[in-house]
This record gives C-alpha cells, sequence and structure tokens, in this order.
C-alpha cells in the first residue's frame, strides 16, 4: 500500500458543494442586512471574510453532500494506515468540524482568519507539512495545478473541464471519481417545472367571464402565465438555497439538485437574477398594473422565503394569498377584476390546500418518528388541529359556490343556472377525497402536483367543466 500522505480538498472534492457559498446562503437567511457588512469584510481579506462569516453560520456538516464513492475510498486508505489531511481554503471552524465527523483524518489544514489557503499558499502550506516527503493531492478544480504541480500524484475527483489537460502530464493521475450528475435535467428539475401547473390559475377569470373564444385576451393570459412560471422558478431556486440544511434532513427533499449537491450553488444564484429579469420584463410587455402584480407576488415569496414560512399558520395564509394573487394577475391581464365570489372561493379553497401541504409534510415527519417539521414552526402533534381547518376552509369554499349559485350575480353569465348545484357535492367530495388521502400519508407534497396526476381528481374536474358548460 503507497503510505505517501493524501492531502484532501473540500469543496467541490470531498463535498459537493462549496461551504464559502454556504454560509454566505445561510448568513442571508439568518440577517439579510448583514450582507451589506461583506465589503467590509473582503477589505481586510478573504480570509478575514471567511472567519466573520463561520463566526456567525452554522453548517451542520453531517448532512453535507459528500462524494460517496470518494469518501469510501479515504476511509480505505485511512484503515491501510496512510495519513490523510484535510486541506481546504474555507474556514478552519468548518474544516475541523468536517475532519471530526469523518474521524479519517490525520491532520488539518485550512483558513485561519489571516491566511487564505488556496492556490500557490495552499501548496506551500502542504509543502511544509511534508517537510520534503513525496505527497498525493486530491483536488477537482484548476486552482489546485499550483498544487498538483508540487505533488507526485494527483486525485481528481469531479474535475472542473480542462483540469485534467493543464496537469500536461507533468503529474501522473492516480485515481479519478465522478459522482457528480451534471445533466441538464439537474438544471430543468432545478426550475421545478412540474409547478408550473399552478399558475394555470392566471385562466380562471378568464374561464369564469366566458371570454375563452377571445383570441387577444387569450394571449394575454398565456403571456402572463410565461412570466410567472419564470418568477416561480426563481422563487423555487431561491427556496432551494436557502434551505438546504433543512431539505437535506427531509426523506425527499435531500434529493432536490441543489441539496444533493448535482448543481453548484454558484450556479443558482447566476440563475436567480436571469429568471427574475426575464420575467418581470415579459410583465412589462402587458401593462403596468400585470407588473405591478407580479412585484407584489416577488415581495410576498421573499418575505415568506425570509421570514414568515417560519411562524405557524402564517405561512399558510401567505401561500393560499400566492395562489389568489395569480387569479388576481389573470384579471388584470385580460381588464377583468375577479369578483367578489370568486376571490372568497379562492381565498378558503387555497387555504385549505396550504393546510393539506402542512399536514401531509407532517405526517411525513411523523413517519421519521420525529417531533416537529424541518425549518418549520410545526409539531408532530399540530396534524389534527391542522386538519380540522383545512377541511372547514375546503367545506367554506363549497358554501360560497352555494351562495353565488343562489344569488343575482349568476344570471348575467349562465342561462340555466340551477345545473351548476351539481357542482356542491362534487367539490364536497373532492375536498373530503383529499383530506382523506392526507391523513393517510398519501399525498404528495404539493396538492397540485397531486391533483394533477390523481386520475380520480382528472375526472373531477372534468364533471365540473361539463356541469359549467351545460349551465351555461
Amino acid at each position: 500500500m503507497d503510505q505517501k500522505p493524501l492531502y484532501v480538498d473540500l469543496d467541490g472534492t470531498l463535498i459537493k458543494s462549496d461551504l464559502l457559498h454556504e454560509s454566505l446562503l445561510g448568513l442571508m437567511k439568518r440577517n439579510p442586512l448583514a450582507l451589506f457588512l461583506i465589503p467590509v469584510w473582503l477589505w481586510n481579506g478573504r480570509a478575514y471574510m471567511k472567519r466573520a462569516i463561520a463566526d456567525r453560520v452554522t453548517i451542520d456538516v453531517a448532512s453535507l453532500p459528500y462524494s460517496e464513492s470518494f469518501l469510501a475510498y479515504l476511509k480505505q486508505e485511512s484503515a491501510a494506515g496512510r495519513k490523510l489531511v484535510l486541506a481546504t481554503a474555507s474556514d478552519a471552524k468548518y474544516a475541523h468540524q468536517v475532519a471530526d465527523h469523518l474521524g479519517i483524518f490525520h491532520a488539518t489544514l485550512a483558513s485561519d482568519g489571516e491566511a487564505n489557503l488556496s492556490g500557490s499558499r495552499k501548496a506551500i502550506a502542504i509543502q511544509a507539512d511534508a517537510n520534503g516527503r513525496l505527497f498525493d493531492y486530491a483536488g477537482n478544480s484548476h486552482k489546485d495545478v499550483p498544487i498538483w504541480d508540487k505533488a507526485d500524484g494527483a486525485v481528481l475527483v469531479n474535475p472542473h473541464r480542462g483540469v485534467e489537460r493543464t496537469l500536461n502530464g507533468n503529474t501522473p493521475v492516480t485515481a479519478r471519481f465522478a459522482d457528480r450528475k451534471f445533466r441538464f435535467t439537474a438544471y430543468v428539475a432545478a426550475l421545478r417545472p412540474h409547478q408550473w401547473v399552478k399558475n394555470a390559475l392566471l385562466l380562471v377569470p378568464l374561464l369564469a367571464a366566458h371570454r375563452v373564444s377571445d383570441p387577444d385576451a387569450l394571449f394575454r393570459v398565456l403571456v402572463g402565465i410565461i412570466a410567472f412560471c419564470l418568477s416561480a422558478s426563481s422563487v423555487y431556486v431561491l427556496n432551494d438555497l436557502l434551505d438546504l440544511g433543512d431539505d437535506r434532513r427531509h426523506p425527499r427533499k435531500r434529493k432536490r439538485p441543489f441539496a444533493a449537491g448535482d448543481l453548484p450553488v454558484s450556479h443558482g444564484l447566476i440563475a436567480l437574477p436571469i429568471l427574475i429579469a426575464m420575467g418581470l420584463g415579459i410583465a412589462a410587455t402587458l401593462s403596468t398594473e400585470f407588473l405591478g402584480v407580479l412585484l407584489a407576488y416577488l415581495a410576498m415569496t421573499l418575505a415568506y422565503s425570509f421570514r414568515l414560512k417560519h411562524y405557524v399558520l402564517i405561512d399558510a395564509m401567505v401561500l393560499a394569498a400566492l395562489f389568489t394573487t395569480r387569479v388576481v394577475a389573470g384579471g388584470v391581464a385580460i381588464n377583468a377584476f375577479p369578483s367578489f365570489w370568486l376571490l372568497a372561493f379562492c381565498v378558503f379553497l387555497f387555504m385549505s390546500l396550504a393546510l393539506v401541504k402542512r399536514c401531509s409534510e407532517l405526517v411525513t415527519v411523523g413517519k421519521q418518528r420525529a417531533e416537529a417539521a424541518f425549518g418549520r414552526d410545526y409539531w408532530v402533534s399540530d396534524s389534527m388541529p391542522l386538519m380540522a381547518m383545512g377541511i372547514v376552509s375546503g367545506y367554506l369554499a363549497v358554501l360560497v359556490v352555494a351562495l353565488y349559485i343562489n344569488s343575482d350575480a349568476v344570471t348575467a353569465l349562465y342561462s340555466r343556472p340551477e345545473a351548476l348545484w351539481f357542482l356542491c357535492p362534487v367539490l364536497l367530495y373532492w375536498v373530503s377525497r383529499l383530506w382523506l388521502k392526507t391523513s393517510r400519508g398519501e399525498m404528495h407534497d404539493d396538492p397540485f402536483v397531486f391533483a394533477v396526476k390523481d386520475r380520480a381528481s382528472l375526472y373531477l374536474g372534468a364533471a365540473c367543466a361539463v356541469i359549467v358548460i351545460i349551465a351555461a
């Protein structure tokens, strides 16, 4: 067995992420105003900035996305008696925590608040630690080339494009590891296109006003849907970046591209402003009013992402408001503001669906034998009262439909309004079935996604459409 010491990089090598980027996101989530201190800290050097952030942000090193095949190799080498040293530009606080968690490293070299251990500085530190002995180095980026120039062997782990060519054969490659999924599907998954179905809510005012045959109105709504899809994707990316730690402890969410390390956090930070700019630019082509609604939607989502989602019940009310905002946006797009009846129906129904989402998460958490939801102010014991609230809210939505059918407003749009009474049992059945599925743990994390994939929900939706057509 080769007993040359092996020096191991952390960011992008041992883990499929970057602790500087993750700690910056943790700082932004904890206190967004602290980001204005970054230039001040950076003025004193990158090492000082890293230490200042590390003093304020805690990272759960146990849930980090480790490069599993490479980690298995390191454990074998350590068991065989080889000296392993963790050498990283990350702050020493995080480096020691990772080393202590894994228990396979004999020493740690890291940035200490004064010296930023990267590139040539890392090479000098490694040479000093090796004390004239030959050594191997495991890394992944072009910044590691100065170290490989001094090393006797190179271990490549998820290397950046062109890294191996840069070595020019000067340092022999002793091992290669690649378990990062840089695939187009990972980028698509990060945008969550399956969630775009929610933006079909913009069509509701068009349908309610019986203007489906108006090509101009239909075109304007479709443009509005595109704007909301791009903006919503930016919100999903932001949520995934801010919830990395919580998602990694969740049985399903840990597979999301950023949480799993399949996509670099930096790519998400680049995509955010691009998606927002595209969404707002398209919205501006419709009208100033529509742009205002979209800006209000983004403001609410930002408030939700940074603060409101951590407050019990308030988070559900904000989710219901975000769904209702989509309906309002559809009305603004065609200059037909939703009626009182439509808005009342949406508020109660969407509150019920938001509580379905929370209850389904609590059922999942309960199966993991945990007491509280990850990153939420909910306990598993809250599921029963939340279900009661959600069922009542769903039934109130059906009551609004019944009252609307019996109002004078219905005669202006329907020649046979009595046929609309059949909507009530259909909606009652759907709401009741939704909550039964939730209590059994058969509900998707998102009830909208469930409704689109659930055959019974699709049949009930078609039945509602037939009833409305007959009534009209």
